[in-house]
């Protein structure tokens, strides 16, 4: 009984190991999310600030080629 009683005790152990690399690991994702983010969001701001003259047009993607 007592050897299935510290068996229980070592796998809680690991599993709440386990559990606080997870939780610091879903903590660092969202801050890269979040990151990422207000990056896309500053991308379309710059976006809808550009000029109209600034703007290129298909004709500029053409290869030199053509």
């Amino acid at each position: 009984m007592d050897e299935r009683l510290t068996d229980l005790e070592v796998k809680l152990s690991f599993a709440e190991h386990l559990l606080d690399e997870l939780n610091r690991m879903v903590y660092r994702q969202q801050l890269q999310i979040e990151r990422l983010e207000n990056e896309l969001r500053q991308v379309r701001q710059q976006m809808n600030q550009m000029q109209p003259a600034e703007a290129r047009s298909l004709r500029d993607e053409i290869p030199p080629h053509y």
